[in-house]
């Protein structure tokens, strides 16, 4: 399994390229379809989500990304012709990816996530099906309180189970501990948190000996939430963010691809070349950014 890790972790890290995010889940799907007019007469049925997936899989987005995550329905659907979608993003370049967890299950105020009883079993399948990458998404709530200490160490204990399996099984894990945006603390809140996080996360991939070298992390900038009177600029994010990166990540991570939801475009395409642009001086003594 260590080459095909090996081989895959490369071909997603590739230089300017991203991965497309298109795990919507069928009820997600139908909120799309449902809050746009020109769609909202179409009904959340398998073949118009079929239908929906093929437009996006078939188009010409090779040359932008070097994987696509997918939901498991995406995974053994087909175009109209027959030809599998794991088949169409070979053609363009992209590698299949496909989300592994299950959702979210309350546990009082805050979360954890559901899947990983069945995990080994499905992530077989899912390589054997053409995927060569998994997500797993924990989501934090941020307040004055939250996150709890046990929640953050549930659901990094969560990620570092489901990351060992995918690497047993042959798919690169994508470790996503989302620190929730939709809330209004400060930016010193959201470092103090995302340092919390990212702390526990490392101290148990480390612990149930996650291979770090073919291991991505999908985490949040640090930055202000979206209903809080503090804002921050570019720059200001750019620096936080990697101030909490020098505390808590290692040189031997694979990768790191943000999470942008809760943004504009046009602000995660801002932030992020500020961070590429950051990082760029800021490691260049180390012969470049580690990540």
């Amino acid at each position: 399994m260590e080459a095909l890790l090996s081989e895959s972790v490369a071909h997603l890290c590739a230089r300017g390229k991203g991965i497309l995010a298109a795990d919507e889940s069928p009820g997600t799907l139908g909120k799309r379809l449902k809050n746009t007019p020109q769609l909202s007469h179409l009904e959340n049925a398998e073949e118009t989500r079929r239908q929906w997936r093929e437009i996006l899989l078939t188009s010409d987005t090779g040359s932008c990304f070097g994987g696509g995550i997918l939901h498991e329905e995406t995974l053994l659907q087909s175009t109209k012709d027959g030809k599998a979608f794991v088949e169409c993003l070979r053609e363009r370049g992209i590698l299949p990816g496909v989300k592994v967890d299950q959702g979210l299950e309350p546990v009082g105020e805050e979360t954890v996530t559901k899947g990983l009883d069945t995990l080994s079993e499905r992530c077989a399948a899912y390589r054997e099906q053409g995927a060569r990458f998994a997500k797993w998404r924990a989501a934090l709530k941020v307040s004055d309180v939250l996150p709890s200490r046990e929640c953050v160490e549930q659901n990094a204990e969560q990620l570092a189970r489901y990351a060992k399996v995918c690497q047993e099984q042959g798919l690169v894990p994508i470790v996503e501990p989302e620190i929730l945006i939709t809330s209004d603390y400060g930016m010193a809140r959201s470092r103090d948190v995302s340092t919390l996080v990212l702390r526990e996360v490392f101290k148990r991939l480390a612990a149930h000996g996650v291979d770090l070298k073919t291991c991505l992390l999908k985490p949040q900038m640090v930055m202000p939430g979206s209903e809080s009177a503090e804002k921050a600029s570019a720059q200001e994010v750019a620096r936080a963010t990697l101030d909490v990166f020098d505390e808590c990540l290692t040189d031997d991570l694979a990768g790191v691809f943000f999470l942008s939801g809760g943004l504009t475009e046009e602000q995660a395409t801002v932030n992020l070349n500020e961070l590429n642009l950051a990082a760029k001086e800021r490691y260049a003594a180390r012969g470049g950014q580690p990540w």
